[in-house]
């Protein structure tokens, strides 16, 4: 006891307000705040260790995301006994996807504990979920598998976790209109630009054209988040001859 009080009182101010706010949002006492601080560390704060090894989430984002991908197989395999193999690794998909991911770290506002020299205006979205892969990555390392099974149940599956609606759910609308557009012999194309802008950021835009006609267009940071807007905007305007076939 004597021992775990001077840890305690070895904290500085920021340790202390850090080690308060983990144990609020996970519902234990982080045992290795450590951990925990280099699942917030963002690679542009060039942090190594004692060894040289870079101190930031990257490393614990990739073991996450394999705890949370086997937590997600685990319950759906349990939930749905009926299930083919194909139906559960497309159901794990739309749990675990980027989208999905990144809503799950600004829920939580996981951002508010990032180090970065990167201004978070200019991260993007995609941090929010790597975060939060990265904050299951440290629980495992800090509190072991278990832990992490509750906090996933917790903030994953009990809030968000709905079979008949993620039946339903699209992940992918380029996915969508390249099969339709194929099952009805129609001669789809993507056309990706790069478009700066005024913006200091670089980004993209997407024109799709069905039979040679434009139908829609899109604009982000990355050519995937283009197409996909761009797909999501031909799908609501064929809407209906897509979901009739």
């Amino acid at each position: 006891m004597n021992f775990i009080r001077k840890i305690v009182h070895s904290f500085s101010e920021e340790d202390k307000l850090l080690n308060y706010e983990i144990k609020k949002l996970l519902n234990f006492s982080p045992r290795n705040l450590l951990k925990y601080k280099k699942a917030f560390t963002h690679r542009s704060i060039q942090m190594i260790d004692g060894e040289g090894n870079p101190l930031n989430y990257e490393r614990l984002e990739f073991l996450g995301d394999s705890i949370l991908g086997a937590v997600i197989a685990a319950y759906l395999y349990k939930k749905v006994p009926t299930a083919s193999e194909g139906y559960l690794t497309q159901m794990r998909s739309k749990i675990v996807s980027r989208e999905h991911l990144n809503e799950l770290g600004k829920d939580l506002n996981l951002i508010r504990f990032v180090k970065s020299n990167i201004d978070q205006s200019n991260a993007g979205d995609n941090i929010h979920g790597n975060i939060f892969e990265a904050l299951i990555g440290a629980i495992y390392l800090d509190k072991g598998y278990n832990y992490c099974e509750k906090f996933i149940f917790r903030n994953v599956i009990v809030p968000y976790v709905d079979i008949e609606k993620l039946e339903g759910k699209i992940t992918s609308y380029k996915g969508v209109i390249i099969e339709w557009c194929q099952k009805q012999k129609k001669n789809y194309k993507f056309e990706t630009y790069e478009d700066t802008g005024n913006e200091i950021i670089k980004h993209f835009s997407v024109k799709v054209s069905i039979d040679g006609v434009q139908v829609a267009k899109g604009r982000a940071t990355s050519k995937k988040k283009a197409e996909e807007m761009a797909a999501k905007r031909v799908y609501f305007a064929f809407q209906k001859q897509i979901t009739d076939h």
